[in-house]
C-alpha cells in the first residue's frame, strides 16, 4: 500500500507540474526575434475565432487570392474546408468560396497559374491524425467557380501516396513540383506541361522521415531544395536530431548533392528568389531541445520566420509577429515588396504546440520590403 501511495503523490506530482507548465506557457509574453532592420509591416487577414492554418497566396486576375483550411483545431475534421479569399491590396480580404471533400479532412492547399488557368492543389485526410494520403487538383478560370477535386496522374511511379508541395516553372512551359511519400521517408520531383498528367524526373531523397519538401532555381539554373527531416515521424516528443537537407542538382535535375543545416527543421516551407538569391518563410522551432521540446515536440515553441537557403546552409534572418500554432506560408513578390501570408496563435503570447493546436488561429499577412531583405541577408550571409 505504502508504494503505492508513493506512486500515486508521484503522478499527481508530474500532472501538477506539468499543469503549471503549460498555465505559464499560456501566459508568457512572446520571444519572437524580429531584426530591427528589416522593414517589417504585419496585420490581420483572418480573424473568426477559428482554427485557420495552410495557407497558399498567388497573384491572379489583377487581384491577391488567399486560400487557408479552416477547421476547429488543428488535427483531422470532416468540418475543415479550404477557403478561397480576394484582395484587391492584399489588405482587406473577402470570401470568395469555400472547396470540401465530404466526410474528409483537407489541408495543404497550393496555387499554381498553369496554361493561364488557376490550378489548387490539396491532400485529402482521414481520421484525427494530419496523415494525407494523396493530392487532388481543381481548376478555376476566375478563382470563385472550381471544377470538382480530382486525383493527379503521374507517370513512373504509382499515383497513391505522393503528397505534392508548390508546382513551380523557370521556362513557362515546363513545371516541376516535389512530392514527398504519405508515410514519409522518400521525396521525388515531377515534371508536367499541362498540371494533370506529371511524369517521374527523379528521385531526391529516401530516409530519415523526409517530409514536406520545396525546391527553387539559383540564378545558374540549378535546383536548390529544402525537406524536412523528422528522422522519427510523427513522435509526440520530438527529436532533437531532425534537421534540414539542402538538395542541389543541375539541369536536368536527376542527380542531387546534399548538405544538412541543424538550425531547425523546416516544416512548412515556401522557397522564393530575389536579387538572385533563395528565401524562404517557414516554420523556425525556438528554445533548448529537451525532451518534449525537441523539434516537433508537442511542448516545443514555434515561430514563422524568414531564411536565406543557400546549398550548404540555412541562414536565420528575422522572426514574423507569430507563436504556438504557427507558419505554412504563401508568397507574392508585388510592386518592391513581400507579401507573405501564414497563421498563427495570438502572437503576443507563447504558447507550447500542444495549446497552439487546439485554440484558434488566425492568418496574418506580412509585407517586407525587398531591399531591406536584400540589406539583411548581404549583413547575415
Amino acid at each position: 500500500m505504502l508504494l503505492i501511495a508513493v506512486a500515486f503523490q508521484v503522478v499527481l506530482l508530474a500532472v501538477l507540474a506539468l499543469a503549471a507548465w503549460l498555465a505559464w506557457g499560456y501566459l508568457r509574453g512572446n520571444r519572437a526575434r524580429i531584426d530591427p532592420a528589416l522593414d517589417l509591416e504585419t496585420w490581420d487577414a483572418v480573424s473568426d475565432g477559428l482554427h485557420n492554418s495552410n495557407t497558399d497566396l498567388v497573384f491572379f486576375g489583377g487581384a491577391f487570392l488567399l486560400v487557408h483550411a479552416a477547421s476547429p483545431w488543428h488535427l483531422g475534421s470532416t468540418d475543415c474546408r479550404l477557403v478561397v479569399r480576394r484582395s484587391e491590396d492584399g489588405r482587406r480580404f473577402e470570401r470568395v468560396t469555400a472547396l470540401r471533400v465530404p466526410g474528409e479532412d483537407i489541408r495543404d492547399p497550393k496555387f499554381a497559374v498553369i496554361g493561364g488557368k488557376l490550378f489548387l492543389y490539396a491532400l485529402p485526410n482521414k481520421g484525427r491524425r494530419a496523415l494525407p494520403y494523396a493530392t487532388l487538383y481543381a481548376t478555376s478560370e476566375d478563382g470563385a467557380r472550381w471544377t470538382p477535386f480530382q486525383r493527379v496522374a503521374i507517370e513512373g511511379v504509382a499515383p497513391e501516396g505522393w503528397l505534392f508541395w508548390r508546382p513551380k516553372t523557370h521556362d513557362g512551359s515546363t513545371w516541376y513540383v516535389p512530392a514527398y511519400w504519405n508515410d514519409h521517408g522518400h521525396s521525388i520531383l515531377l515534371a508536367s506541361t499541362d498540371g494533370v498528367r506529371w511524369r517521374f524526373v527523379s528521385r531526391i531523397w529516401d530516409g530519415e522521415g523526409n517530409d514536406e519538401t520545396d525546391f527553387e532555381w539559383l540564378p545558374d539554373g540549378r535546383m536548390l531544395a529544402t525537406a524536412r527531416l523528422e528522422v522519427t515521424p510523427d513522435t509526440i516528443a520530438g527529436n532533437r536530431n531532425a534537421s534540414t537537407l539542402l538538395a542541389l542538382a543541375s539541369p536536368p535535375y536527376r542527380d542531387w548533392t546534399y548538405a544538412r543545416s541543424r538550425v531547425t527543421r523546416l516544416d512548412g516551407p515556401a522557397l522564393f528568389t530575389h536579387a538572385g538569391r533563395v528565401f524562404a518563410v517557414a516554420r523556425r522551432q525556438a528554445g533548448r531541445r529537451w525532451p518534449w521540446m525537441a523539434l516537433g515536440g508537442l511542448l516545443s515553441r514555434k515561430r514563422t520566420a524568414l531564411f536565406l537557403v543557400e546549398p550548404h546552409r540555412l541562414v536565420h534572418l528575422s522572426d514574423l509577429p507569430s507563436a504556438g500554432d504557427t507558419s505554412y506560408a504563401g508568397v507574392v513578390l508585388q510592386g518592391g515588396a513581400l507579401f507573405a501570408s501564414y497563421y498563427t496563435s495570438d502572437p503576443t503570447r507563447d504558447y507550447p504546440w500542444i495549446l497552439g493546436m487546439f485554440l484558434r488561429t488566425d492568418i496574418r499577412m506580412a509585407r517586407v520590403d525587398l531591399a531591406s531583405l536584400a540589406a539583411l541577408a548581404e549583413k547575415k550571409a
